[in-house]
């Protein structure tokens, strides 16, 4: 076996996620160069768990692609779980997983011990925003650092020019978490669900009254902290030329329809930034897609989309009327029923087509589409089309009272989208050339995919042939069935003049892809090598001690309990480092003040009071407070120096009792 000789280009990899084994195949069918996917227990997706032999079987399938599996045990660990954890990453390797995501620091600790051939890569939960950071990452054996979701294009492209060897991934689409990644504790303050425990409550979905400090309301019953969701895809070839390596697409609790949808949308697009810079990049897996629909990301599960702070501080990134999702706009009304008096009285309304709406627009609408609207309180209001006759749609109950003329449509379920997605979407193949040549006692084999190469013989008597045998062998050999393999193009000799039976052809081919072809994915390395992981694994403190300056208050703003140590392998790792954590959040709530949140998304911001970036001065007086409607209350600060907001308890003696939303 042989490797092809390849010139130098990044790889670029579209990394989807897989809810179970059945999504992580879709991912890969869809065209994902690799999918990440969580375990039964310790995954940062509670709901999202799976066992060892799918995880297994899923890796089996994504390797004849050359793709990746990279399991998730990213959540904090407690020390009772510490053996099993220890099992688990053991397990993790022996299934074929290519690397693990962690944030609880005993994760590579455990991983050095065994030399597991597992390559390392920090989550996003571990709050990767500086470069500092992300070099103190890599300085641990992190091969990989998933970045903050906040960071901006320019953000991205100073870590990469500082750490330029450490792999990036970057976020392309999906939900946003309003805190950075790993520094909220609002779920388990307030309903005893830790985020870092994969138990998130999603507080940030809920309802707040904002006040100033005299109480004088600011807005009333608003989403002020639901964010909208991800979408770069305009966006692949600045955020590759930033230097990041992986596009990553959030949704590890998403349905199938979800997972296949936006992968091929950014597959199709990720072939076309190399098309454009065939010189500079490269899929990071083989093999290409067929679809039998169109991809579009507007019709998946969307809160209404932006670019976060790709490029800065953005004026419409929340999504302040819903959490829910919107789907794509699809016109505004047009015509409702006409009412008219009911015979025989004077005051009730009677309509002659109670279930009947016009829709101005170009869409065209199936039956059994929802649709969904911000009635005049703004709130959502939804209904589903029971018969669609072009713009004409005629629903499954009465038209909701709440919709007006001129009002806008957005469709939040197509019908249309999920039954082609419903069943076998798309189809990925290997393209190979098979070349046929002769040898002394018989005949050679060579399968080329432009990457790698494999042959096979056979022992056969050198039979000439009565008449040309050109078109049976090459159809012989074209016969690739259900392999991952289709044929591009069968080369035989100029002169090839020799009689070989079907039955020898099938077995020269079968032998030629379904062993050497395989063996060659594995071995030769399109999988990581233990010591690429076991090269900078745990390094010494004083091999890189400004790194740790990232990790002090005065510099990042955080607290002690934010290194959310939770184990004795954790703080013995920091200890090593110089540093005496106390115990997590979730072990111990910190007495008096408590920062529950950090957020780049700033209220004063959104509302136009932020004087730096052109807003006008407000007329409110500070601290603000976020009320919830069972009377818990939050602080609002604004650290303008590090633009931060921080989303703040009140100390016990100043705040609402908060057992009701403890029962949550």
């Amino acid at each position: 076996m042989e490797r092809n000789k390849r010139t130098h280009k990044r790889p670029i990899e579209l990394l989807s996620p897989a809810r179970d084994l059945a999504c992580g195949i879709a991912a890969i069918d869809h065209g994902a160069d690799a999918v990440y996917i969580g375990p039964a227990r310790y995954g940062a997706r509670a709901a999202a768990g799976n066992s060892i032999d799918d995880i297994a079987t899923l890796c089996r399938y994504a390797h004849q692609y050359g793709a990746h599996v990279y399991a998730t045990v990213n959540t904090i660990i407690y020390d009772e779980e510490l053996p099993d954890v220890r099992r688990l990453l053991c397990q993790l390797a022996e299934a074929g997983a290519d690397a693990v995501l962690f944030q609880d620091m005993a994760v590579p600790m455990i991983v050095k011990e065994e030399g597991l051939p597992l390559q390392l890569h920090a989550s996003t939960q571990t709050d990767n925003r500086t470069p500092e950071k992300v070099e103190w990452m890599h300085s641990l054996g992190a091969c990989r650092v998933v970045l903050a979701r906040e960071l901006s294009a320019e953000e991205i492209a100073e870590i990469h020019r500082r750490v330029p060897d450490v792999e990036l991934e970057v976020f392309v689409h999906g939900a946003l978490c309003v805190s950075y990644s790993g520094l909220c504790y609002a779920s388990h303050h307030c309903f005893a669900r830790s985020a870092n425990r994969g138990e998130c409550a999603q507080l940030c979905r809920m309802k707040f009254d904002l006040t100033d400090a005299d109480g004088h309301a600011i807005e009333h019953g608003r989403h002020l902290l639901s964010l909208k969701d991800l979408n770069q895809s305009r966006h692949l070839a600045e955020l590759a030329e930033a230097g990041a390596t992986s596009f990553k697409i959030e949704g590890r609790l998403k349905d199938m329809a979800y997972v296949k949808n936006t992968t091929a949308a950014y597959s199709l697009l990720t072939d076309r930034l190399i098309s454009q810079h065939p010189d500079e990049y490269e899929r990071a897996s083989m093999g290409h897609c067929r679809y039998n629909f169109t991809p579009d990301l507007r019709k998946t599960f969307n809160r209404g989309y932006t670019t976060y702070f790709l490029h800065g501080r953005q004026p419409d990134i929340f999504s302040p009327d819903t959490p829910k999702a919107m789907g794509e706009f699809v016109g505004t009304v047009k015509a409702l029923p006409a009412q008219r008096p009911t015979p025989g009285t004077r005051h009730a309304p009677h309509t002659s087509h109670p279930s009947v709406i016009t829709v101005a627009g170009t869409a065209s609408f199936s039956n059994g589409d929802g649709l969904c609207f911000i009635d005049d309180n703004r709130e959502l209001r939804g209904f589903r089309v029971n018969r669609a006759e072009g713009n004409r749609l005629t629903l499954a109950g009465p038209v909701p009272p709440q919709l007006r003329r001129g009002m806008s449509l957005y469709r939040n379920n197509d019908q249309q989208m999920e039954r082609l997605l419903a069943g076998k979407s798309s189809e990925r193949k290997i393209p190979v050339t098979l070349t046929l040549t002769v040898i002394p006692d018989g005949f050679k084999l060579i399968a080329d995919d432009g990457r790698r190469k494999a042959t096979a013989t056979i022992d056969c008597e050198h039979t000439k042939a009565q008449k040309p045998q050109t078109e049976n062998i090459i159809r012989e050999l074209s016969k690739l069935g259900n392999t991952v393999y289709e044929c591009k193009a069968v080369i035989l000799p100029p002169d090839f003049d020799f009689f070989i039976p079907a039955s020898r052809l099938a077995e020269l081919r079968r032998s030629c892809l379904a062993s050497n072809m395989t063996a060659e994915m594995h071995d030769g390395g399109y999988r990581p090598s233990a010591s690429r992981v076991r090269a900078g694994a745990c390094v010494s403190p004083q091999e890189n001690p400004s790194s740790l300056s990232a990790m002090t208050e005065e510099e990042s703003g955080m607290k002690p309990y934010m290194l959310n140590v939770s184990n004795s392998l954790a703080r013995k790792f920091y200890e090593q480092q110089g540093i005496s954590p106390p115990p997590s959040f979730e072990q111990y709530e910190p007495e008096g003040e408590k920062v529950l949140m950090q957020c780049r998304h700033c209220l004063r911001f959104a509302l136009g009071h932020c004087a730096r970036n052109g807003g006008t001065r407000p007329a409110w007086r500070e601290p603000l407070s976020l009320t919830l409607s069972n009377g818990s209350r939050f602080h609002v600060r604004f650290d303008c120096k590090r633009c931060v907001m921080e989303i703040i308890k009140f100390p016990k003696s100043a705040e609402s009792n908060c057992s009701d939303c403890r029962q949550g």
